[in-house]
């Protein structure tokens, strides 16, 4: 299978090329900085594209089998009106740049378009929902994180007029200590001064790094994979479930309660991530017959800090 992946050099895309490469795939990666794309990626192809300037490369897009799209501002930053601008262009205007070039390869002289747009998206599409549990088909929250993924989607789903199959692979909290909110909750919870945050009864809807992985994989291969699919494990967790279940991994108390005002005071309004959760189920994975590889949290855990 030929695959160009965008936003290759972060925590989810990185692993996919690798296991993309180990499973003999031919991967091209689109990066504003191809050198140094191809270092940290152990040489593999790569094209210059800045998704907030110009239309995704001809070239990089034209008889591929995929497209993989996870190129984005980072979330997990104090949110400023600047970084909001950031985090919502790096994914709207993105991935309308990417659609001009995947319209303009299916138009170029011998042209072939990709059959396949597997797009990023996030559970922070449904917003704060407490107990509620969420499939797929739940609306939208209306929170800033909710109506940025709600553009970025819209986005992505005008390949479908192209004649593409569009998946959006709604992702929760990616489990891997060397990055994410995994990394991030470690050096307190070492030291013993970890605990549940705001009260502990928020949801954590997670996924093991593999796992997510696996479900981009299986939206390559499996055509019944369509639309918005819910990247997390079958059992979300309260932050206090998740903060026991950390402090057991590393043998560490987890008991030291962290009051959401802190947090806000540290992170402002993107501390609402952390403070107010939603309880996201993979209703389609399981549907569609995906097998977790990690579906616990505590092997889950194990094996992201391993």
């Amino acid at each position: 299978m030929r695959v160009t992946v965008t936003g290759a050099s972060g925590l989810i895309g990185s692993a996919l090329v690798a296991e993309l490469r180990e499973h003999g795939s031919e991967v091209t990666v689109l990066s504003r900085d191809p050198s140094r794309a191809r270092e940290a990626l152990s040489g593999v192809e790569a094209v210059r594209w800045d998704p907030l300037s110009e239309p995704a490369p001809v070239q990089a897009l034209t008889g591929v089998d995929a497209v993989v799209h996870l190129a984005g501002e980072n979330v997990a930053q104090r949110w400023s009106e600047q970084a909001k601008r950031a985090i919502r262009n790096s994914r709207v205007v993105g991935t309308r740049n990417l659609l001009a070039g995947l319209k303009a390869a299916g138009e170029a002289p011998g042209g072939l378009r990709p059959r396949t747009l597997i797009s990023g998206s996030a559970v922070g599409y449904y917003g704060p929902r407490g107990e509620e549990p969420l499939d797929e088909d739940a609306p939208p929250g209306s929170d800033f994180l909710s109506e940025t993924c709600v553009a970025w989607e819209a986005e992505a789903q005008k390949a479908s007029a192209l004649g593409m199959r569009v998946v959006l692979v709604r992702t929760g909290v990616v489990l891997n200590r060397h990055g994410g909110a995994l990394k991030k909750m470690l050096p307190s919870f070492q030291l013993g001064v970890g605990g549940p945050v705001a009260g502990g009864e928020q949801y954590i809807s997670w996924i093991h790094r593999e796992d997510l992985v696996g479900m981009v994989r299986a939206a390559m291969d499996d055509e019944r994979w369509s639309g918005p699919v819910n990247a997390t494990a079958p059992e979300p967790v309260t932050n206090r479930e998740f903060s026991h279940a950390l402090g057991r991994a590393l043998h560490r108390p987890s008991l030291l309660p962290v009051p959401g005002f802190a947090l806000g005071l540290l992170y402002g309004e993107m501390a609402e991530i952390v403070t107010a959760g939603a309880r996201v189920m993979p209703a389609k994975p399981l549907v569609l017959g995906y097998d977790f590889r990690h579906p616990e949290l505590d092997e889950a855990l194990r094996s992201a800090l391993s």
